[in-house]
């Protein structure tokens, strides 16, 4: 039962309150064709903030998607947030960014479609050259927000539009599926100081274990990226799970400890982007640690000479939020770090 009175003057108060808020949410409506879309995102002219949660769509849903766009169904608008610097902040639709990228890139192969099953295997370029340029030109509806939003506005638009459960992510099934010797030894390596000092993480991320699916990444592509598919969270199961009963605990705590000693040697921000980072990409840490301990499998008393690469435009390229994870760009982005630190000569040209 209600038993509150609402009077005038509490009315009066919630109308100037509610006026107030409404003018604080200033916004347009574009439309973008999927071609400029992505050119803009892979040009960091619309990007992915910090504050959003790091996980990305499995390849089901990347193929329903695309799948949806090719059959012309209506996809739900995207939320957008211009910033001072004439760039875009992606509030809402960064998978389906991502996932418009790697199939325009040929990273995404169609696989289970439902309805377009005749195009089960196809890349974008598989396509008849009719719906490759219907496909780049479809235009999506974007809601812009003003660059007066305060980041808290952002972020209050993007978690009541991901309303509902906290679905688990990756990494906590996987801590909790295996409870074996290696993920023991993975939460060890998590815990250790040095490591924690050359790679900041969240504490939400850490909250969700993001310390240990770097580590597990570490050791899976380092032993095994070059039978990479597209499937990380398999890729990294299949890893986890094949080293339940045995592993050379010795050997893979020497080629931790020797990367970790290298990088804080020789990178001066460690795994992280700038000196005061409070968080570290999936992409880079990946690129750097299991590219480090490549080179040193190589040449283990390996002395670079010239560190100059890091600041190179293609080592930016191959370590961008949104890199993403087709079994080339893999390899590229960990034999581009490899190969610059046992040629040591900064020239990209070498890579």
């Amino acid at each position: 039962m209600k038993d509150m009175i609402i009077t005038a003057e509490m009315k009066e108060t919630a109308e100037v309150q509610i006026r107030k808020l409404q003018k604080e949410i200033s916004f347009d409506t574009k439309d973008y064709p999927i071609e400029v879309l992505v050119d803009k995102f892979c040009k960091d002219d619309f990007y992915i903030p910090e504050y959003q949660r790091k996980f990305v769509w499995d390849d089901a849903k990347k193929v329903r998607f695309i799948e949806s766009v090719l059959l012309g169904l209506p996809i739900p608008f995207m939320f957008f947030s211009d910033n001072e610097d004439g760039r875009c902040e992606i509030i809402d639709g960064a998978q389906r960014t991502q996932t418009l990228e790697a199939f325009l890139y040929n990273d995404l192969i169609l696989d289970g479609l439902e309805k377009l099953t005749s195009l089960n295997g196809f890349t974008f370029s598989d396509l008849p050259e009719i719906f490759q340029r219907k496909f780049k030109g479809r235009t999506l509806r974007i809601i812009v927000l003003a660059d007066t939003t305060t980041i808290e506005t952002r972020q209050d638009i993007f978690n009541r539009i991901n309303t509902g459960g906290t679905k688990a992510i990756p990494s906590e099934i996987r801590r909790g599926s295996y409870t074996g010797a290696f993920m023991k030894f993975v939460e060890k390596c998590a815990k250790d100081e040095q490591f924690n000092r050359l790679c900041p993480i969240s504490a939400t991320m850490k909250n969700r274990y993001e310390d240990s699916e770097l580590i597990v990444r570490f050791f899976a592509y380092l032993n095994n990226y070059q039978n990479f598919q597209h499937a990380v969270d398999d890729f990294l199961n299949d890893f986890v799970r094949g080293r339940e009963k045995e592993f050379d605990e010795v050997l893979y705590e020497k080629e931790f400890r020797n990367m970790l000693d290298f990088v804080e040697k020789y990178f001066p921000y460690g795994f992280a982007k700038s000196k005061n980072a409070k968080s570290t990409p999936r992409v880079r840490f990946e690129s750097v640690s299991v590219g480090v301990a490549l080179a040193l499998r190589e040449n283990p008393g390996l002395k670079p000479d010239s560190m100059e690469w890091l600041n190179s435009e293609q080592f930016k390229i191959h370590t961008t939020t949104h890199a993403s994870n087709s079994p080339k760009r893999v390899r590229g982005r960990i034999e581009y770090v490899r190969d610059s630190l046992l040629k040591g000569d900064g020239n990209e040209n070498n890579a």
